[in-house]
Formats: structure tokens, sequence, C-alpha cells
């Protein structure tokens, strides 16, 4: 320590706390050899006390107020030094202030699952967190017990004794509760009442009260989480012979709805008769009474089939036609229609040799090959012999 700061502390005759941290609970007065001098100003506001010790012993401990510090005002202290000038000369002792406003937000949680034997579920692992509030009421308390000579005491050197304390009363606690753990959620707030009572009972002998004691959260495993979202799934549903029975008429109707190329009319007419089938069913299963059946009408013979769009066809570059397939099955006999041949039936997009249409691709199936050619002057086919004998 320098010159100017021993000088300054034996100036200075302001003995106060101004707390910028929120979190410290006992801050200890810095003077150069404990000495506070005749006369000095002690300062204490709300939410504050101050504790003198002297010779190690707790002497005085002063409220919220404004004091000057003579012998009038600390008696204990007074007889503690044995002072025989009037206390004129300045008096070692250590001052103390603690805070006693409340300490909010203070947050608390189980590190390890707490085994709860459920009256529904069997034995389950549940875990739980919160926040608390502490305040300190009996300041001497705190010093004997906890704080010594700690110089500065905050609130993490409290907050893991204080989380295994929650944990060790959390067990209890939701067993003497008495409701299942389903449950939990709606009791949430008488739990936390009496944990609150038992933990400033075992925080009594600290000086320490537990004003404010909030469970905001008590979860299940993963696990067992899923299972109940899987139960109450089911309790929704309810009977699920019905439910796959809706969900059945469901997808057939959307299934009617998709298009399907060429045959969008019949699949639609289709998905809307066992649309309606399956809706007749539904009701009945579900023990609604459907509407009275027409009488079925009695079967009559199929429809005529339609008349075939004429065809058209090519021949040496000219327009031929219209005809239909059994004509132009004639053409390809007489080798007039052949599978290069151009032909075209309403539907088609241009002129097509005969031979890549599929709907005539029967008429050239058992047409024959051409003949091959012949000699002239006998007429006997090229690469045949005329001779009997040679076959």
């Amino acid at each position: 320590m320098s010159f100017m700061e021993k000088l300054r502390g034996q100036l200075i005759d302001i003995v106060e706390f101004l707390d910028e941290s929120r979190d410290t609970i006992v801050w200890r007065f810095p003077r150069q050899g404990n000495e506070i001098k005749n006369q000095a100003k002690l300062v204490v506001r709300e939410g504050q006390s101050a504790v003198f010790v002297s010779e190690g012993r707790l002497a005085d401990v002063f409220g919220p107020g404004t004091y000057t510090l003579e012998t009038k005002n600390l008696p204990i202290l007074s007889t503690l030094q044995g002072w025989k000038h009037g206390f004129s000369s300045p008096f070692k002792a250590e001052v103390y202030f603690v805070t006693t406003r409340q300490l909010t937000d203070l947050t608390w949680g189980t590190q390890n699952p707490v085994i709860l034997r459920d009256p529904e579920l069997g034995a389950v692992r549940l875990r739980a967190f919160g926040t608390y509030a502490l305040q300190v009421v009996d300041p001497a308390a705190l010093l004997r017990q906890l704080v010594g000579t700690d110089p500065q005491f905050r609130t993490d050197e409290i907050g893991d004794y204080f989380r295994r304390l929650v944990v060790g009363q959390l067990g209890p606690a939701l067993a003497e509760a008495g409701v299942a753990a389903v449950d939990l959620a709606a009791n949430q707030g008488q739990i936390a009442t009496r944990l609150a009572g038992q933990l400033s009972e075992d925080l009594s002998e600290y000086g320490i009260a537990v004003r404010r004691f909030v469970l905001e959260n008590v979860s299940f495993p993963p696990e067992v989480e899923a299972a109940l979202d899987k139960r109450t799934q089911m309790a929704v549903v309810g009977n699920l012979d019905q439910y796959t029975r809706f969900q059945a008429a469901n997808a057939i109707e959307t299934a009617a709805g998709n298009p399907g190329g060429a045959g969008d009319g019949l699949g639609l007419g289709a998905g809307m008769g066992l649309g309606a089938a399956m809706g007749q069913q539904l009701a009945q299963s579900l023990g609604t009474p459907s509407a009275p059946q027409a009488p079925a009408a009695p079967a009559g013979p199929p429809p005529l089939p339609a008349a075939e769009s004429p065809w058209y066809w090519a021949v040496d570059g000219a327009q031929a036609g219209p005809g239909t397939t059994a004509d132009l099955a004639g053409h390809v006999r007489s080798g007039a229609l052949t599978r290069g041949s151009l032909v075209w039936q309403q539907g088609m997009n241009a002129w097509t040799p005969a031979g890549q249409v599929p709907a005539l691709a029967s008429l050239f199936a058992a047409t024959p090959p051409p003949l091959p050619p012949t000699d002239a002057p006998t007429g006997t086919p090229t690469g045949t012999s005329s001779d009997p004998a040679a076959g």
C-alpha cells in the first residue's frame, strides 16, 4: 500500500458500503490496521446491516441509519475494549456489511434424476429446475456459521450447498404430495411452498430464510415422454377400428382425385363409387342409419361399340380414302399398302408410316415377303434349279 493510500485511510471518517455486484452477501470494510476514528460516521442503508467484530468477538449489529461512532453508541464494544479515556482515540474493529435484501433470480436444478415410485407409471426418473430467493434474517448467525473471516462472501459460495439441499428435500416433497407424476404440473405451487418452508427450517441455523421458491418444471426422461405422447395419441384417436376405416375412406377419395392420364374419367368415376360405398360401410359401422337404397335396375345389353374413325392413306403421292381398317388390310394383301406407306386418322398429329402405327401392326404380321425376281427366258426364280431331279 502506498503512502498516499495510508494517509487517505487515516483521514476517511465515513464507513459505508455501496454494492454494485448484486451478488455480494457479506463485505468487510477495508481499513489499514482495522482502525476506525472517533466520531466517524457509519452509514447503513436499507437492505443492509453492519456487524462490528472486535478481537475476534462479535460486538454490535447496526440496522439501517447513520450513526456517529462514540462510546454511547457502542456499549458492547466499549465494554470489550475497556477504554478509560472517554473513547477519544482511534479504536480497532472489523466492520462487516451484510446484505439483508432478498437475493433473487438464483437458480437450482437436479444434476441427476430423482427416482420416484408413481402409483400409475411405476418407478420413474424425474428432473426438475427452478429459481429461489434468499434473505439474511440473522446477520450474526451468518457470520458465525458461514462467513468467518471471508472479506467478500458471494451467492455462488452457498449455491452448491443449497442445490444439494434442494435435491435432498425434493424427493420426499414429491412423494408427500401424493399425486401422480403426470399431475405434478397442477400441484407445482403447493409443492414449492412446502419445499420453501422445509428449506428455511434447514437454513435457519445459518441465519438465512428462503423467501420464494419456484418449481418451474418437472420433466420425464425422453423415452418416457415419447411413450406418453403415443398414449395421448391413442386416447385422441379412440376406437382404432373406426379410425382405420375413416383413414381408408380418405385414401380412396384422394386416389380418385389424382390425375391418371387417359383413364382420368374412369378413375374419377371408380373413386367416387368406391368412396360412396366406403362411406356407407363406415356409416353402418358407426351405427348411423343410411338412406334407403333404390332397387337395382335390371341388367341390359352392353353399350354399342363406338364407331371407328376413318383411315386415309397415300398412293403415289396422292391421298386415298377414307376407309376402314378392313379396307387397309385388303390393300396390304394386294401390296398396294406397305409398311412405309403414309397413313392418318383423326387424333394423330401427322402422317405416319403404317408400320409405325401400333393399331395397324397386326395387318403386317401375317403378310408374306415379296416374291424373289425370276429369270426372263424360263420364268424360274433366281437361285433355284429347273431340273426336277435337282430337288
